[in-house]
């Protein structure tokens, strides 16, 4: 398999490409229902599909003279499994937190 052009990381960098997402999450999409749910020209959405692609996250396949796009989260479990690992940082100081005002309540009681 060839190296993706984009990482993960890069490609979820933008709120655009992450609403994307979300909509292929739902449902595959032609080009043009993905473009009507922004603002923006259908030509910097192809832009944003392109990045997606590249990192895999997302393939395109031409039905007829529409181009149809659908999701593959599987790249998505790098970006899971690196958060997952900073969970533990997250977790220990919900835990400090927890003990602090547990303390402090106790204390003014």
């Amino acid at each position: 398999m060839a190296q993706a052009k984009h990482d993960v990381f890069q490609a979820i960098a933008d709120p655009t490409r992450r609403e994307v997402l979300r909509l292929l999450a739902k449902r595959n999409l032609p080009i043009t229902e993905i473009t009507a749910h922004f603002p923006i020209s259908r030509t910097a959405i192809t832009k944003h599909l392109t990045i997606l692609s590249e990192s895999e996250l997302v393939s395109g396949k031409k039905v007829g003279r529409e181009k149809i796009y659908q999701l593959h989260p599987e790249p998505l479990i790098e970006l899971k499994d690196w958060l997952s690992f900073y969970e533990q940082f997250w977790d220990n100081k919900i835990s400090m937190l927890r003990h602090l005002v547990e303390n402090d309540k106790n204390d003014n009681s």
